[in-house]
């Protein structure tokens, strides 16, 4: 059973690299690749293993990408927890109403709980992001409760049925309704914030593809890849130059 909520907001966002802020510096590392370390402060960049020379107009942009990164990882690690509270809260609440035993439900939700706020604690906090380590950690709680939760509502419906308990078949007929109402406003103001943050990702990305600085090879550092549903992407806008600027031409000849 699943609410039919749909959120509107959509953010693709990738990286090859974890990220770790401390006092001085933010920090991205990954464990393959070239490069394997990148360090930002106060303007300056290092690269795997030294200070790498920046013009003026890329030390702004490092200076700012810093900024955004420290505002933006607090509101990740809220986003986090809020995500997961909805979907616990909203589960606890539905199943709670329809198990045989809510007490049992409860404490296989506490667990569960547990398990992901511990992998929030270590993988998404005011310093530092760890996507992977994030989703495998939501990942292995939700697939270890759910399926004994859909077990305890439906033993909970044939336990109704079979004693004639209507108010709780009834209550399992509108569970779809339920749980939409519970689910739906919290979720449109977290789709609301989640918006916002990915417009500063969007922000980190777009100064992160105008760096002038190139490695060793010539390729752009790459750090942040992230797109906004219904934004123009970078292909799309060099298209789009390009096709302006042939109608220039057309016009001039």
């Amino acid at each position: 059973m699943a609410a039919d909520v749909e959120l509107n907001a959509s953010c693709e966002i990738d990286s090859d690299y974890d990220l770790t802020i401390d006092e001085r510096s933010v920090i991205l590392t990954r464990e393959s690749g070239v490069p394997h370390a990148i360090v930002m402060r106060q303007g300056k960049l290092f690269v795997d293993d030294r200070w790498v020379e920046l013009n003026a107009a890329d030390r702004q942009r490092i200076a700012d990408f810093e900024r955004g990164a420290r505002a933006a990882m607090p509101e990740a690690q809220a986003i986090g927890r809020d995500a997961a509270d909805i979907a616990f809260t909203v589960l606890g609440e539905v199943a709670a109403g329809f198990a045989s035993d809510p007490k049992l439900v409860k404490q296989k939700l506490d667990r569960a709980r547990s398990q992901i706020d511990a992998r929030l604690a270590r993988s998404v906090t005011p310093t530092r992001f760890n996507g992977r380590e994030l989703g495998d950690g939501i990942g292995e709680a939700v697939a270890e409760v759910i399926p004994s939760m859909i077990g305890d509502i439906v033993s909970g419906a044939i336990g109704a049925a079979f004693s004639g308990d209507a108010s709780r078949l009834k209550r399992l007929e509108d569970l779809d309704a339920q749980i939409d109402a519970r689910v739906e406003p919290r979720a449109r103001a977290l789709e609301a914030r989640a918006d916002g943050l990915c417009r500063r990702l969007v922000e980190l990305d777009r100064i992160d593809d105008a760096l002038e600085f190139r490695l060793a090879d010539g390729q752009p550092l790459s750090m942040l890849r992230a797109h906004r549903s219904g934004d123009p992407t970078p292909a799309a806008d060099a298209a789009e130059e390009a096709a302006r600027a042939g109608e220039q031409g057309e016009t001039t000849r």
